[in-house]
């Protein structure tokens, strides 16, 4: 009984076609990655982690 549902129905599940491919990427524009947020959470995080650091050292 399973394979008969499966026979039937494989005819109506087939791929739609290439279409148009969609707009043509700008060969001027440079690559955009945001590299902000994550950049500026990393120097944070090291700034505290040194100060903390400092902070604790035996002073001498």
């Amino acid at each position: 009984m399973l394979g008969l549902a499966l026979l039937l129905t494989g005819q109506s599940a087939q791929a739609q076609g290439p279409g148009s491919g969609g707009p043509a990427p700008d060969p001027n524009q440079p690559t955009a990655v945001p590299l902000d947020g994550g950049a500026s959470l990393l120097l944070l995080a090291g700034v505290a982690w040194g100060n903390r650091r400092l902070r604790r050292a035996p002073r001498r």
